[in-house]
């Protein structure tokens, strides 16, 4: 059977290498292989035709190729992608509409989509004022969880997913205000009750029936969790009383005492 005669030989003299993808020179129309097809690299005589036409008395410039531009430029600008001649001007692909451009992957196209509908919103969004109320809210709690994963203590041994994060107000008269914690979310209120005060070093008589008890209080509100409610469905709930980077008071209460009286003292004073 006879063999197929694909591709050409390179038109240097000293090459001819066999390329079955050979290139062909736009300026010259001459056949060359992938390490030639370069004009400068095969020394393409349309070059120095096309330079003596535009100015016979400046042969050293090179000419821009891009419509209608009379740019020259002292040095070679050649696009890699079409190995095309180009002024400053015109050297990058979008600038002079190179033919190899390749289109925005939709994935990217939709990322720029989003991040200019969000640079649009924070130019048209009006300015707070009110710094104490937004420290408060879950808005300012999400900015706040970064600061807290980087000092928060707690279980080393617990997973990334389980780790909920507070800035926990210790009771009043403890020489430290607040101290950065994280829990499980597994664990019920009265497992995170007990964790934070062994980690503030806190007197813990929750197993006394006569002593003042530890209680977990709301930030806002001052009311004190129950001590057998999971902290997973306190982060849950639509009203969200607890959530993650958010702050909450822990304090010695009376068996009667339901929370706290004043939550900003705690928080002022942090």
């Amino acid at each position: 059977m006879a063999e197929l005669d694909v591709g050409k030989h390179c038109e240097i003299e000293y090459c001819k290498q066999k390329d079955f993808l050979p290139f062909v020179c736009d300026f010259c129309s001459g056949v060359f292989c992938l390490e030639h097809r370069g004009r400068d690299s095969h020394s393409c005589p349309e070059i120095s035709v096309r330079r003596d036409v535009l100015d016979p008395g400046v042969s050293a410039l090179y000419p821009c190729t891009f419509q209608d531009c009379k740019g020259r430029e002292l040095l070679p600008v050649i696009c890699q992608h079409c190995q095309k001649h180009f002024c400053l001007v015109h050297r990058h692909q979008e600038d002079h509409k190179c033919e190899k451009l390749e289109a925005p992957k939709p994935r990217m196209v939709a990322t720029q989509e989003l991040v200019q509908k969000i640079v649009e919103s924070k130019k048209n969004a009006p300015t707070s004022k009110g710094r104490k109320g937004a420290k408060n809210s879950a808005t300012a709690a999400k900015v706040a969880l970064m600061k807290l994963k980087l000092h928060g203590t707690g279980d080393k041994g617990l997973p990334q997913t389980e780790r909920t994060y507070f800035q926990v107000f210790l009771p009043k008269g403890v020489k430290t205000s607040s101290l950065p914690m994280f829990f499980s979310s597994k664990w019920s209120v009265g497992k995170v009750i007990d964790f934070a005060a062994a980690q503030a070093s806190l007197k813990n008589n929750n197993n006394v029936f006569t002593a003042k008890k530890l209680r977990l209080c709301h930030p806002e509100t001052g009311e004190a969790f129950k001590m057998d409610a999971c902290l997973q469905s306190l982060l849950s709930r639509s009203d969200s009383p607890l959530y993650n980077g958010g702050m909450v008071i822990l304090e010695y209460l009376d068996n009667e005492t339901f929370g706290v009286q004043d939550v900003t003292s705690y928080i002022s004073s942090s």
